[in-house]
């Protein structure tokens, strides 16, 4: 068991390990400070957290719905609030497109009506990393709403408080290290969303083109810099998760 856990271990950690032996230390200050990488990070940074912003938005009241209320249809309701999970990125950015394109069956109507066009636009890199990241949230808020104990939330009704009292103040306070926990794997899956992205809002440099659409597009023309995007993108994500698990998930620790 301990031979087969190191063989784990390995697996996740050797590519990292290549990755740091093949970043071009000598250039990294150079990489940077150019205003492609700056652009990119930027508008990854802006359009991640947006989009794990309406995920908390959405998510929660979504999350609740599935946990505490018995309705018909309630399981087709989750398998299609968590399907984008499961798809293909590209495929989810052609359903969005097919949606919210300026010829789309809801899209046409924006454009005509409002004069709102997602597709190509910072908007719509919002909306396919919501699409894709949401999901995240919702599964781990519905699980923690399921076991958190309802009956508190009853005796804080029997005392008087409104639904949305108990909600604010006894429910969401209950699932907090569930709520982070969701969001932050919302925000790293924004992050790092590629297939989606391209697909519905394209490749513009400072409009669309996210971190790891430069990765992607450096990874053919400069190496070094595809590697150097990596490892910043890499970084975040566990400064990120580290601080994650220290801060809310805690750690388990065994006495001396």
């Amino acid at each position: 068991m301990f031979l087969l856990a190191v063989v784990a271990i390995a697996f996740f950690t050797l590519p990292l390990i290549g990755l740091l032996w093949r970043v071009p230390w000598s250039e990294l200050g150079e990489v940077l400070t150019r205003d492609t990488v700056r652009q990119a990070l930027w508008l990854s940074l802006r359009t991640s957290l947006a989009a794990t912003t309406l995920s908390i938005v959405f998510g929660v009241p979504l999350a609740w719905l599935l946990a505490r209320v018995e309705f018909r249809g309630r399981s087709v309701v989750r398998a299609v609030s968590t399907l984008s999970m499961v798809l293909p990125p590209v495929v989810a950015g052609v359903a969005l497109f097919a949606s919210f394109g300026r010829r789309g069956l809801f899209g046409q109507y924006l454009d005509e009506w409002f004069g709102i066009g997602l597709p190509f636009t910072t908007a719509g890199v919002v909306v396919a990393q919501t699409f894709v990241a949401m999901p995240f949230l919702v599964l781990t808020v519905e699980a923690a709403i399921r076991q958190f104990d309802h009956r508190v939330e009853d005796a804080a009704r029997t005392l008087g408080a409104s639904r949305w009292y108990v909600f604010s103040r006894v429910t969401l306070p209950g699932i907090r290290p569930a709520l982070v926990a969701g969001a932050v794997l919302a925000w790293a899956r924004a992050l790092g969303e590629f297939g989606a992205t391209i697909t519905f809002a394209g490749n513009f440099p400072g409009t669309t083109r996210t971190m790891p659409l430069a990765t992607y597009l450096a990874l053919e023309t400069d190496p070094g810099e595809a590697i150097v995007i990596a490892l910043v993108l890499i970084a975040v994500s566990l400064v990120v998760l580290v601080g994650l698990r220290d801060r809310w998930l805690g750690g388990t620790r065994v006495a001396p």
